[in-house]
């Protein structure tokens, strides 16, 4: 029984952790008049798409952090696992709050490189010992890659953004 419950436990941390970063970031998500008034291309997805999409990728993310949890073969892979995730997690939430919160899209573009790399290295990091970790991530990072073309071509619409 003790051995079920400690192996539920890396499970509940990463989903309540997960769950705490979805409602975070979309707590701080804003799509009230600053944002409808934004010029966006016309090939941006419709708002209605992006709650199902991040619902997805926080759960491949969550199996991923799971999967290379477990299949860390030392304390110091796993102390990696949870750096690179924390990490992770507060590079998503600052990306929200210089979007929505500040209304500094040129900002968040800078700050999305880092969200974006962000994922690559956990995606290396994982290869060698969870390769499914690092493919659970393969969505987000091209998710990500997207965003960061459509606040790419959002700043330009709306240059100068101040």
């Amino acid at each position: 029984m003790a051995e079920r419950r400690s192996s539920c436990k890396p499970v509940l941390i990463a989903a309540i952790v997960a769950i705490f970063i979805a409602v975070l970031g979309g707590t701080l998500t804003d799509t009230g008049p600053w944002y409808q008034n934004l010029r966006k291309p016309s090939w941006q997805p419709p708002d209605w798409l992006f709650a199902p999409a991040w619902t997805v990728i926080f759960a491949l993310a969550t199996a991923s952090a799971v999967h290379a949890w477990r299949n860390a073969q030392n304390r110091v892979q796993r102390e990696w696992v949870i750096v690179l995730f924390a990490l992770n997690g507060f590079l998503n939430v600052l990306w929200s709050t210089l979007f929505f919160a500040l209304k500094r899209p040129d900002w968040a573009l800078i700050e999305v490189v880092f969200l974006w790399l962000s994922i690559l290295l956990p995606i290396v990091a994982f290869w060698r010992f969870a390769r499914p970790a690092s493919l659970y991530l393969l969505p987000y990072l091209v998710w990500v890659s997207f965003a960061a073309f459509l606040n790419l071509t959002v700043v330009r619409l709306n240059a100068p953004v101040a």
